[in-house]
Parts: structure tokens; C-alpha cells; sequence
């Protein structure tokens, strides 16, 4: 079996229409890539699609899946994603939708930030070069974009895209942040990381994307999910000025 020093981390609900083809096409890619799945208890069949992928021999060894019951929120998932990652010695560890919004064939450059430019994060950017968003309402647009720059102002957190999820970790940076002190679940979830690793005094390193919304399945978004995200930046600020972030022991 080839030895894989990467896993894509894909958190899953109700995502049967694309989960099969997003991993059929990181599979498709240069380079050896392992992918974790955790599904949230998704009652449409994503779990069964994934296990049934697990069973050919192109991805035996290669696709895992853990499944948890109900939907529990999209930083805890990935944050069951990273323990399980940790445990198992990747080196680098991925998060990215199921839905084809983040370009599979984005994962090489940001696999080149971290392993080749020794940076410790890359973040898939859409507003490091411009607005890089295709099919979105103009309102998400500019709310998402507005938030990022919100998030600036009010944490000093020197990012463009302070809320995308598209990220690549090594493995040092997920060692060192206490996953027990993380609160957020979802919007503020990546912001909350970004920001940790940020003041951890970590290399993070914005790669241009093009974000393209989904064509298929429905959209998890909510308006809590924002209410989330504009509380909880003042919080990190707050939680900065106290001292509060510091490197696990």
C-alpha cells in the first residue's frame, strides 16, 4: 500500500448528488491524496455511497469514513477529522466541501504552500486577488466579503478571505492548538482557526481560488450561522487581549 503523508478532510449531510465525484475527481489527481469523510448522520445515503466507494480497490485503504449521529456542527466535524488525522500521522490535513465549490484542482497548490514554500497554513483565497466568486447572489457576495473585512478590523487578523473554508494544515499547527478551547461550530469555526494559528505566530499563506457555488444539493447556510460569526469575532478579541492564546502543552 502507498504511503500517503495527506488526508482531505470532507464533512458530509445530505450530500449524495456529489460525494462519489468529488472523490472519484481527488483521485483523478497528481499526487496521492487520502480522504476522510464524516457524515453527520445524512439521511438521503451518503454514508452507505462512500462505503460502498471503500469496497473497489482504487480506494481501499485510501477513503475512510466516520459516521456520527445527527447533525452536530461543522467545527465539530472537522474537528474529529483532525484527532482522527493526528492519530494516524498525517502530515498534512485538508478541509474542503463536498459540493465543488472549492476546485479539486486546487489542492495541489495548496499542498506546494505548505510542503514546497514552508508555509504552515494556505488558505484557498476568493478575495486575495479581487472577488473570485461565480453563481453567488450579490447579496451573499458582498456579505461574506463585508465579513471578512469585518473580521479584519475587529481582530487585526492580517487575512483577505477570513472565512474560507478551503484550507490546507501541517500537521504542527493542529498539534499545537487545544481543540477543547475551540467554541465555535460554524461560520466563526474558520475564522476561530485562522485566528488561533494567527496569533500562535504560524506562516499562513492566502492561494487565489475561484470559488464556484454549488450545483447540486442544498446550501447549509443559515442566518445563525452569521449571527454566530459577528458575536463571536468580538469574543476572539476579547479572548486576545487576555492573553489567551498560547501553544498546547
Amino acid at each position: 500500500m502507498q504511503t500517503v503523508d495527506s488526508v482531505i478532510i470532507i464533512p458530509t449531510y445530505n450530500e449524495k448528488e456529489n460525494i462519489s465525484n468529488i472523490i472519484h475527481a481527488i483521485f483523478d489527481l497528481p499526487g496521492a491524496f487520502d480522504v476522510l469523510v464524516i457524515d453527520d448522520g445524512s439521511p438521503d445515503g451518503t454514508a452507505q455511497i462512500v462505503k460502498d466507494l471503500m469496497k473497489e480497490e482504487r480506494f481501499s485503504g485510501h477513503v475512510f469514513i466516520v459516521e456520527r449521529a445527527g447533525k452536530q456542527g461543522l467545527g465539530t466535524a472537522y474537528i474529529a477529522g483532525f484527532r482522527w488525522a493526528l492519530e494516524r500521522g498525517y502530515e498534512y490535513v485538508f478541509e474542503m466541501d463536498a459540493d465543488f465549490s472549492h476546485d479539486p484542482l486546487d489542492v495541489p497548490r495548496l499542498y506546494a504552500a505548505c510542503k514546497d514554500e514552508g508555509n504552515d497554513v494556505a488558505i484557498g483565497s476568493r478575495y486575495i486577488s479581487g472577488v473570485n466568486v461565480v453563481n453567488w447572489p450579490m447579496s451573499r457576495v458582498l456579505m461574506s466579503y463585508f465579513a471578512s473585512k469585518y473580521v479584519r478590523l475587529v481582530t487585526g487578523l492580517p487575512i483577505h478571505d477570513t472565512t474560507a473554508g478551503f484550507k490546507c494544515y501541517r500537521r504542527r499547527v493542529l498539534e499545537a492548538i487545544d481543540f477543547d478551547q475551540i467554541r465555535f461550530k460554524g461560520y466563526a469555526f474558520q475564522i476561530e482557526m485562522k485566528f488561533t494559528a494567527y496569533k500562535l505566530g504560524f506562516k499562513i499563506k492566502e492561494v487565489p481560488v475561484i470559488f464556484v457555488n454549488r450545483r447540486l444539493g442544498t446550501s447549509k447556510m443559515s442566518g445563525g450561522i452569521f449571527s454566530e460569526a459577528l458575536w463571536g469575532v468580538i469574543r476572539l478579541r476579547l479572548d486576545s487581549l487576555r492573553g489567551k492564546f498560547k501553544k498546547k502543552a
